[in-house]
């Protein structure tokens, strides 16, 4: 049954009836840290009696916003919350939205919320403050301060729904949380968006250069999990993880698998090739350790300082401090005091499983001082190892020029040692994927005509279709040769983008021809005889194989299998898709159970 809404007035009377007998449930959603495969904290959400019109957390907060009563509101949820998260016993860090209205109001109370802890028995270590309903605001001095104060408590800051409202990056500027996360629109769709993981890669390059962690928010397909974690973004919440609860999960089921269409492109190695052990400084030891290390062992540049739960704090560079102690009286001002006055508290810090090519990106945009550092490589936010920017741009360098040597020179495109790799790589993965083999039709009476710079102008047109049609973070396009292309896709909606691919093809395709010949929908051209003979505009036809795991044995078999879907396309008259499906009947060999075939005219 629809719930009714109330008037102002009766919406008061409830609401001070929810908070006068403690008619709020709090709810949990986990974070989890992925590179750990383990549960980072839980988000504390709110939500009213089932029954009633404020259930919803918008209409409750609207409303307690209406009747002037916002802050009585975000104390009781605050309350609510941490109760509730301390009486279920869940692990990890618990963060807690505060609206930062509330904590410039003359009337909020200092130490109320450490209060609560202290009743409750949970450490403010634990908690994160996380700031909501981000919207233009004047009053940053007076947030600074409160939030300020928090951290000096323990406290952790965590910034909401960046990329929202239009004072996020302002904030983040002026608060330097130590947390951000990234709104869910942003995330949502990121798989198939340029545009948002363009979007989201800026906003984690930012994180990186200031020491914030980035969350990614709203995720809700397993194809959004892999594009945040190719990435390099850690920490993930959603739907596809799990919902808000009262009683959430301990652990997460969490797979990731690594599928990316390059071949054994930079795209397919990340930041744990590169790993280096490297010693470790702790933050309790003093410059006078760090000095000895240093002395002692030459071939030693660099030692990251980690706290006791081992997250990497910052950087010792052997230079730097090497030089600092050179200096008279230095060290015997210095020399007892702690290393961590003397690290780089802004090292290059990245998650192993960010792909190379992520990484160049942030290594070439960011500060010029990583080539030569270096940067520290974690699991789970904890220190694995270090990592060389030459070995970095050794191993680019290394795989740029392997797959210039296996392109096609026309296209540029992967051809066919890359497109066997790949094909084994996805069968030994274990992975279901849809290779589609795509074919130009009535192309060579084209080349008769028009001549091959043409010819090699329409195979160059439909390389780069293909490519704007699929999703370049997880789908791969190799070019056997000629005018033949082979497909491995791996986006759920692969029949959707076989479409517009054609579709894209009929469009272009126009341009190539004369009006004449597009008006009569066709030419004549000699044949092998030398005899005329009427042939239709170019068309392309894509044969596509659903390859399910243990179906296939390796690339040959599915070359043709796919070329057999073609051949079955060539046969419908212009652009076409035909989709065959293969399954294991018991022990038996594969049988086709689907065929469809979608016809576009030219």
């Amino acid at each position: 049954m629809a719930v009714v809404p109330i008037s102002s007035d009766v919406q008061k009377t409830e609401l001070e009836r929810l908070l006068r007998d403690d008619l709020l449930t709090p709810l949990f959603q986990p974070i989890a840290a992925l590179g750990a495969g383990e549960i980072f904290g839980y988000e504390g959400l709110i939500r009213g009696p089932s029954s009633s019109y404020l259930h919803s957390p918008l209409n409750l907060f609207a409303a307690a916003d209406r009747c002037g009563m916002l802050p009585e509101l975000d104390f009781a949820c605050r309350r609510a919350v941490i109760r509730g998260f301390v009486k279920t016993g869940l692990p990890g860090r618990l963060f807690l939205n505060i609206s930062p209205a509330c904590l410039t109001l003359p009337s909020f109370r200092s130490g109320a919320t450490l209060e609560i802890l202290r009743e409750s028995g949970l450490s403010p270590r634990r908690v994160v403050i996380e700031l909501t309903e981000i919207h233009p605001a004047d009053n940053f001095e007076h947030l600074r301060e409160a939030l300020l104060h928090y951290r000096e408590m323990g406290f952790r800051i965590a910034l909401d729904d960046l990329g929202e409202g239009f004072s996020g990056l302002r904030l983040w500027s002026e608060l330097q949380p130590d947390f951000v996360k990234i709104d869910k629109y942003f995330i949502q769709g990121i798989a198939g968006d340029p545009q948002k993981r363009q979007f989201v890669r800026s906003i984690h390059h930012i994180a990186l250069n200031t020491g914030a962690r980035v969350i990614a928010e709203g995720i809700e397909t397993q194809h959004e999990l892999e594009t945040v974690r190719r990435i390099g973004i850690d920490l993930v919440q959603g739907y596809h993880l799990a919902r808000p609860q009262a009683n959430p999960p301990r652990k997460l089921d969490i797979v990731v698998r690594h599928g990316a269409g390059r071949g054994e492109g930079i795209g397919q190695h990340t930041a744990r090739s590169l790993l280096i052990e490297t010693p470790t400084a702790q933050e309790t030891q003093v410059n006078d350790q760090i000095y000895q290390l240093f002395s002692e062992a030459s071939e030693l540049h660099a030692l990251p300082v980690l706290d006791a739960q081992g997250i990497p704090l910052g950087l010792l560079k052997r230079h730097e401090v090497l030089e600092r102690f050179a200096r008279p009286f230095n060290r015997e001002l210095y020399g007892q005091r702690l290393c961590t006055m003397l690290m780089d508290p802004t090292p290059l810090i990245v998650e192993h499983s960010i792909s190379l090519e992520e990484l160049s990106r942030l290594v070439t945009s960011c500060d010029r001082r990583y080539l030569a550092d270096g940067f520290i490589i974690t699991e789970g936010g904890r220190y694995l190892g270090m990592g060389a920017g030459h070995d970095l741009m050794r191993m680019i360098t290394d795989m740029q020029i392997r797959a210039a040597r296996h392109a096609n020179p026309l296209t540029l495109l992967p051809g066919n040692v890359p497109i066997q790799e790949e094909i084994q790589r996805l069968l030994v993965s274990n992975r279901s994927f849809v290779a589609v083999y795509a074919d130009l039709d009535h192309f060579k009476p084209y080349n008769d005509i028009y001549g091959y710079d043409k010819g090699d102008e329409i195979i160059q047109a439909l390389g780069a279709i293909l490519q704007n049609a699929a999703d370049p973070s997880i789908d791969f396009v190799g070019h056997i040769g000629g005018d033949d292309f082979l497909l491995l896709l791996l986006s759920e909606d692969w029949r959707a983008r076989c479409i517009d691919m054609l579709e894209q093809f009929n469009s272009r395709i126009k341009e190539l021809f004369l009006a004449e010949h597009i008006e009569s929908a066709g030419y004549s051209a000699l044949d092998r005889q030398g005899n005329s003979q009427w042939h239709p505009l170019v068309s392309l036809s894509l044969g596509a194989v659903v390859i399910n795991p243990d179906t296939f044995g390796n690339h040959h078999e599915i070359a043709v299998a796919a070329a057999a879907a073609k051949k079955m396309a060539k046969q419908q008259a212009g652009s076409s898709l035909f989709v065959e499906r293969r399954r294991l009947d018991g022990q038996s060999v594969c049988v086709p159970t689907e065929s469809r075939c979608t016809s576009l005219a030219a």
